[in-house]
């Protein structure tokens, strides 16, 4: 009978404790990935530098719309949304030889990368300028380093729609979501 009582003493303070684990604890882990300039693909919010050889008028620095295109003069829109450089520049070219430029050369360039988020247990959480080679580690010294109750262990980052946790030495993408969660012990 005492024995039984203990083991329902343990279960009682065990159990609780059980459920307190940060938030994400079971998520699968983040595989490591990283920015280049080969395969990183565009998308809305990115800055690009295009040069178009030999039309000075078309060269010039354009943004990535909302709607995932460039709005370009004489040849209007182009998707680049989800395409590498490389891509984009064969759109272009493809586009300019329509009735435009004869044998068109298209070099695109990328000037800034969409932003990172990070909220949760940090001191200024917000949306911060994405630097080539960020880890998150990186990422919350720009958000001004933990609070007093983060987890310091792992974090929660969202890409591409799915969460997975990611621990401080992670590289982290361009638009990519990353929450802080709170330590409880």
């Amino acid at each position: 009978m005492q024995s039984l009582k203990a083991l329902l003493s343990v279960l009682a303070i065990a159990l609780p404790l059980a459920a307190c684990s940060s938030e994400g604890s079971s998520l699968p882990p983040l595989q490591p990935s990283t920015t280049n300039e080969t395969t990183y693909r565009l998308g809305p919010g990115d800055k690009v530098h295009v040069s178009v050889a030999g039309a000075d008028d078309l060269t010039g620095d354009y943004t990535v719309g909302d709607n995932g295109t460039i709005s370009m003069p004489l040849i209007g829109d182009v998707k680049a949304a989800g395409l590498t450089r490389t891509q984009v520049e064969h759109e272009m070219e493809t586009k300019l030889a329509e009735g435009f430029l004869k044998h068109p050369k298209v070099s695109v360039g990328t000037l800034t990368y969409r932003p990172f988020y990070v909220f949760g247990e940090v001191a200024k959480p917000g949306q911060y300028p994405y630097a080539a080679g960020m880890r998150v580690e990186s990422a919350i010294a720009t958000a001004g380093g933990y609070t007093y109750r983060a987890n310091h262990q792992y974090v929660v980052v969202s890409r591409n729609g799915q969460e997975r946790k990611a621990d401080p030495t992670m590289p982290i993408q361009p638009d990519d979501v990353i929450k802080v969660p709170e330590r409880f012990f």
